[in-house]
């Protein structure tokens, strides 16, 4: 049973396989020196994603999940 679905997997969450690293890459663009920059700096981030790469990454979740369930839940690219 516990081998049925990949747990907390980053290949089946849009967040993890296409916008964290965009948000990250944008945030650390300049150093911070306060949380509360840093936590402007995230909002700004998040508001300015682009929608159409949102949807994107969306749309391409039945691709990766075809590719986790062909390599039985191991590691595909």
């Amino acid at each position: 049973m516990k081998d049925e679905w990949p747990a907390s997997s980053p290949d089946l969450n849009p967040l993890d396989y296409a916008i964290w690293s965009i948000l990250k890459a944008q945030v650390n663009a300049e150093a911070h020196n306060s949380v509360k920059s840093l936590k402007q700096a995230i909002t700004e981030a998040f508001e300015n994603l682009d929608q159409g790469m949102i949807n994107r990454a969306i749309d391409d979740w039945p691709r990766r999940l075809d590719a986790v369930i062909a390599s039985n839940g191991g590691h595909f690219e």
